[in-house]
């Protein structure tokens, strides 16, 4: 069953679903989107790896969404499909490098955005991160967890910068890797 839309000013946020499946692929298509991974990177399997170009990691895609997996949300505007966070229980992502749940503890994870370069300087990251957590609280989770890197770092800014998430109350509990940190929001 999806969940109800939540609004943040003029966008209104979205989970990815059968339903609205069109509107993913018409945002990871459009014009600098990233339809060369498909939002596949940290959620793909070994068997799924070795099928590596951008026709099988939107075949993966697809099968999660039209199995019911939680994907992430897409913002829109004035009814148009304008952004894209990948927000998920963390258990549907491969390792990310966060420690281990404690007993009770309901993870959910947020790896990547995707905001049009001509939007990109208004704030969306931070909107985008509201409605994540937002919705992850919605479906049960205790933590959310991301992975965002110094603004200055050279690779894997597509999963945010520390500032964006200290902002948003995020605390960071160690590194995943040489640049990647981890951070947690307990939504207690």
């Amino acid at each position: 069953m999806a969940r109800p839309s939540v609004s943040s000013h003029d966008l209104t946020f979205r989970p990815v679903t059968a339903g609205n499946r069109v509107d993913f692929e018409a945002l990871f298509t459009s014009p600098g989107a990233p339809k060369h991974c498909w939002c596949m990177v940290w959620r793909r399997t070994a068997a799924e790896a070795r099928n590596n170009d951008s026709a099988g990691r939107k075949r993966q895609m697809m099968a999660r969404i039209d199995a019911g997996t939680p994907v992430g949300l897409i913002a829109y505007e004035a009814g148009n499909p304008l952004a894209w966070v990948s927000i998920a229980p963390r258990e549907t992502y491969r390792n990310l490098g966060g420690p281990e749940a404690n007993p009770g503890e309901e993870i959910w994870s947020i790896v990547c955005f995707w905001v049009p370069r001509k939007r990109r300087g208004e704030g969306m990251v931070y909107r985008l991160i509201a409605a994540a957590v937002d919705h992850a609280r919605d479906a049960g989770a205790t933590v959310v967890e991301a992975y965002p890197v110094p603004p200055d770092a050279p690779s894997y800014r597509f999963m945010g910068f520390v500032p964006a998430f200290e902002k948003a109350g995020f605390t960071e509990i160690g590194a995943a890797g040489i640049r990647r940190r981890v951070m947690r929001l307990d939504l207690g």
